[in-house]
């Protein structure tokens, strides 16, 4: 018989009325002519800047290491004095394809703001529970190889929006040989970050090492 699916708070949650099935018409409509259809439709390759906030701290340089580290072919440019509007427009003279800015307070990252070039959507995402690589214990090696990208619960029209924004992130040709992979779970307006990279075992067994939580 097939294992039954445990009862937890969340799969008894009941749908809400603003969920959206993967193949609406109207979904469908306007992923064709939106601002990430030309990354989905394998056009144009990511092209990430990834910044601090004018005087960073430490602590949000580890962090700003880290991302660098998990988005392959994203590049650090220090933010000296350059307002938001300034960095904007430069990045988009250059290429880039998306903004991210890491805030800070109290000299330590509270928020990121990712803004997608040239005229947005923008959006500010909230920090808590961060974990480096070298807080885990045992953790991996990360490899430069491009990882597979999973978007898990991203189903309401406002959560569909926000699961392209960070899926266009990364580029569209993963590099299998690596195994490596990056997951966003929402679960109530919560998005779960966490990098690993599987090991496959036997034929029929694989396990995975973790290297970074946030």
């Amino acid at each position: 018989a097939p294992k039954a699916v445990p009862h937890t708070t969340e799969s008894l949650r009941p749908d809400d009325v603003t969920y959206v099935h993967e193949n609406d018409d109207e979904v469908l409509a306007d992923t064709e002519i939106d601002e990430f259809s030309e990354y989905f439709n394998c056009e144009t390759p990511p092209k990430i800047l990834i910044t601090t906030n004018k005087k960073s701290s430490l602590e949000t340089r580890k962090l700003l290491d880290e991302l660098v580290n998990v988005i392959p072919g994203s590049e650090y440019v220090k933010r000296g004095k350059v307002d938001m509007k300034d960095l904007v427009k430069q990045s988009t003279e250059k290429g880039f394809t998306d903004i991210i800015v890491i805030n800070e307070d109290m000299k330590k990252p509270n928020s990121v703001i990712m803004c997608h070039l040239p005229e947005g959507p923008t959006a500010t995402f909230r920090l808590t529970s961060v974990r480096l690589k070298k807080q885990l214990k045992r953790h991996g090696n990360a490899s430069s190889h491009r990882p597979e990208v999973i978007l898990n619960n991203f189903r309401t029209r406002l959560g569909h929006t926000v699961g392209r924004m960070l899926g266009s992130l990364f580029h569209f040709d993963p590099e299998f040989r690596g195994r490596n992979v990056v997951t966003f779970h929402n679960q109530r307006d919560f998005i779960f970050f966490r990098r690993h990279r599987y090991v496959l075992k036997t034929a029929k067994k694989l396990g995975y090492k973790s290297w970074d939580r946030d």
